[in-house]
């Protein structure tokens, strides 16, 4: 039986992402300041990915969020950065973060239609995907190299009820491209239990999990 979460975090329909969606990458990018060049061959709770493969998909996601900001295709962008240099992960984060929030800059943007790779949603729909995204890649991230894989909990949280509320338990794959939901154990903090919605698990070996291609 899944563990159930013992408080939801309830946010208004209304609530503005970018401050969570800030908070998000700022802890994923200093997980990737703390990925060793000598630990990027590692496996990860993302199957298809090891360490040097879910970097990329991290910047990618962010990349993609900048295009779905100004209105663009999202499949216009890879799934995957590949240029970077072993111990440039870092910056070539923080590049694409710094070129990606003017495209989030006005009010308007949050109401405004755009599409994602799930579908066609709000920006302000949009952009909870892409804290998802981070949470759940940071955390991957973290397991697999050895450090802290817990976001502020208030975060995490906030995160896991949009989840949990928009990605159902029953109907995966397709335009929701999460592989089956994870028990989570007892001592299971937030950003594991919305890992763990997502599909991802500690134990990476023999590993089904599938990622999101957002």
């Amino acid at each position: 039986m899944l563990r159930r979460q013992a408080a939801r975090m309830d946010l208004p329909e209304n609530t503005d992402p970018r401050p969570y969606y800030d908070r998000a990458l700022r802890w994923a990018h200093g997980l990737v300041a703390g990925v060793r060049t000598d630990q990027l061959d590692r496996p990860t709770p993302c199957s298809e990915f090891d360490v040097r493969a879910l970097l990329g998909h991290l910047v990618a996601t962010v990349d993609r969020a900048r295009v779905i900001g100004e209105g663009g295709a999202p499949f216009a962008v890879p799934s995957m950065v590949t240029d970077v240099a072993d111990d440039g992960w870092p910056d070539a984060l923080a590049t694409a973060i710094s070129k990606m929030w003017p495209a989030w800059g006005a009010d308007e943007v949050l109401d405004a239609p755009r599409t994602v790779p799930w579908g066609e949603v709000t920006g302000r729909a949009a952009m909870w995907g892409y804290v998802n995204e981070a949470l759940v890649h940071g955390w991957d991230l973290a397991v697999a190299t050895g450090q802290p894989a817990e976001a502020d909990p208030d975060l995490a949280e906030a995160a896991l009820s949009g989840a949990q509320a928009k990605i159902p338990a029953g109907r995966r794959g397709g335009p929701i491209p999460f592989g089956p939901v994870v028990g989570s154990g007892p001592a299971a903090g937030p950003t594991e239990r919305l890992a763990n919605w997502a599909g991802h698990r500690r134990h990476t070996a023999a590993s089904n999990t599938a990622h999101s291609t957002a």
